[in-house]
C-alpha cells in the first residue's frame, strides 16, 4: 500500500498542467456503448477509475485501449452483453453509468447495485425511477438492478434531486428512445454539458445541458468519432487553493476559468489575487489569507468537491470561518486528521467552525476519500515538519501524477510503495 511523505514549508511556485476531467471521462466512456462504431477520446486522465471503466467495457464485450498519452480507442461492437460484473462495479460507483446505455441499446440491462459510499448516501433510485418513466420494467434481483423494455418511449421526467449521475444515465438512455424526453430539475455541472456535447457529436439530439431542463429527441442510431474531454475543474480548483495558501505565484495551465468562478470569487474574498488569461489562471497571496464562509450546493453553487481543500486554507487563515456541507452527510472525515495537525476545528451538525491558527504541524494522517486525501496532502505541504499520508489509492483515483506535479512546483514530496498493506478493493 502506497504512502506519500512530505516535508512541509517549502515555497511553491511555477506552472502546473491540469489534465482531463475524470468526472466527464467516465460517463463519456460509458456512452460509447450506444454505438458499434469506433470512438477516439482524447484528454483522458490515466487514473485508477478510468482503468476500472476500461475493464467494465471489456467485460461487457467491448474493447478499450490506450492509443497514446491521454488518448483512448473504444469500440463496443455487436458482442455487447447486458450484465456488468459485480467484481468491478463494487469498486467504483461510476460503473453504474453503463446501465442507461445498455438499456438504450439492448433494451435490457443487469447491473450490480453500487452499494455504500464513504462520503454519504448516493442512492440510485432516482436513476431507476427515470428508467421506469421511459417504459422499462425495473426490478432488484440478488443485488442487481435489472431493467427490461420492449422499447423506450420519450416522456417527461422530474428528478427529485438534481443528481449528476441520474441526469447523465437518463440522457444516455433517452438518446435512442422513441420520441422526445424532457428531464426537469436536471443537474447543471460542466460534466453534463460535456456528455451532451459528446452525444451530439455522435448524432444525438440534445438541448439545454447546463440548465435545469434538458430536451432529448431520440434518434435511431449513433455513430463513432473523435472527442476531447474538458479539463478537470476540481483538479484546477485544488491547485488554485494550493497556490493561495502557499502564497504562489502558481499558474494553472489547460484549465477552463469559466468553471472556476465560484472558487476564484471565494479565494479573492479571502485575499488572494488571481489573473486569468484564456486557458490559464495565476494565483498568489503574499500575506496570510482571511477567513470566509462557504456552503456547498449543487452546481452552480460552491462545489462539495472543493470543501475539504478550502477547510485546509481556512485552518491557517486569519479569523473564524464557517464551512457548511449540504450535499453529502458524511464529508467531514478529514476534520479529525486536520485537528491532529493542530487545526482548531469544531463540528456542529453539518457545519464546521474553523478558528484559524498560525501554522499546522506535520503528522501521520489518512486519506478517507479522494478530495479529503488531496486536502491532507495540501495540509502537509504548508505544515511545519514531516507529514505522512496513507490510503493514497483514494487520491490516485482523481489526481494524475500528483506527486510529480507538486515536485515540479518545489515541493519536497515523494511516494513510497510498501510491500504489504490493506487491499485497495473498496474504492468509490
Amino acid at each position: 500500500m502506497a504512502r506519500i511523505l512530505i516535508e512541509g514549508g517549502h515555497p511553491l511556485s511555477g506552472e502546473v498542467l491540469v489534465g482531463g476531467a475524470k468526472n466527464a471521462a467516465l460517463p463519456i466512456m460509458a456512452a460509447t456503448i450506444l454505438t458499434s462504431d469506433t470512438v477516439h477520446l482524447s484528454n483522458i486522465p490515466r487514473l485508477n477509475d478510468v482503468e476500472t471503466m476500461q475493464k467494465v467495457l471489456r467485460a461487457l464485450g467491448g474493447s478499450s485501449e490506450w492509443e497514446d498519452a491521454g488518448k483512448l480507442k473504444i469500440k463496443c461492437n455487436g458482442g455487447i452483453q447486458e450484465e456488468a460484473p459485480y467484481e468491478l462495479v463494487k469498486t467504483m460507483r461510476a460503473s453504474f453509468f453503463v446501465m442507461g446505455p445498455l438499456l438504450s441499446r439492448l433494451k435490457r440491462a443487469r447491473v450490480p447495485l453500487p452499494g455504500g459510499c464513504a462520503i454519504g448516501t448516493r442512492p440510485v433510485n432516482i436513476h431507476l425511477k427515470g428508467f421506469e418513466a421511459l417504459g422499462a420494467k425495473v426490478s432488484i434481483d440478488g443485488g442487481f438492478a435489472v431493467a427490461v423494455a420492449d422499447r423506450l418511449i420519450g416522456t417527461g421526467i422530474h428528478l427529485d434531486f438534481p443528481s449528476v449521475g441520474a441526469t447523465e444515465n437518463l440522457m444516455m438512455a433517452a438518446s435512442l428512445a422513441e420520441g422526445s424526453t424532457t428531464i426537469e430539475n436536471a443537474a447543471q455541472e460542466p460534466e453534463i454539458i460535456d456528455l451532451g456535447n459528446f452525444l451530439n457529436s455522435m448524432g444525438a439530439k440534445i438541448q439545454g445541458t447546463g440548465g435545469p431542463t434538458i430536451q432529448v429527441e431520440g434518434v435511431h442510431s449513433l455513430h463513432g468519432g473523435n472527442y476531447r474531454v474538458i479539463p478537470d475543474r476540481i483538479d484546477a480548483g485544488t491547485f488554485l487553493v494550493l497556490g493561495a495558501v502557499a502564497h504562489g505565484p502558481l499558474t494553472i495551465l489547460n484549465a477552463n476559468p469559466s468553471h472556476q468562478i465560484g472558487v476564484m470569487a471565494k479565494l479573492q474574498e479571502m485575499g488572494a489575487t488571481i489573473a486569468v488569461n484564456e486557458d490559464r489562471m495565476t494565483v498568489e497571496c503574499p500575506g496570510r489569507l482571511r477567513g470566509a464562509d462557504v456552503k456547498t450546493l449543487p452546481y452552480p453553487g460552491f462545489p462539495t468537491d472543493m470543501q475539504a481543500q478550502f477547510t485546509v486554507a481556512m485552518s491557517v487563515a486569519q479569523g473564524t470561518s464557517l464551512v457548511t456541507e449540504s450535499v453529502f452527510e458524511n464529508r467531514f472525515m478529514h476534520i479529525a486528521e486536520l485537528v491532529r495537525m493542530g487545526a482548531n476545528l469544531n463540528i456542529r451538525d453539518r457545519t464546521v467552525v474553523v478558528n484559524g491558527v498560525e501554522k499546522l504541524i506535520g503528522a501521520p494522517v489518512s486519506a478517507s476519500d479522494l478530495r479529503a486525501g488531496a486536502a491532507m496532502v495540501m495540509a502537509g505541504l504548508i505544515a511545519e515538519g514531516h507529514t505522512e499520508v496513507s490510503n493514497v489509492f483514494h487520491i490516485e483515483r482523481g489526481y494524475e501524477n500528483l506527486v510529480e506535479r507538486l515536485s515540479g512546483l518545489g515541493a519536497n514530496i515523494r511516494r513510497i510503495e510498501d510491500s504489504k498493506g490493506p487491499t485497495e478493493n473498496n474504492r468509490r
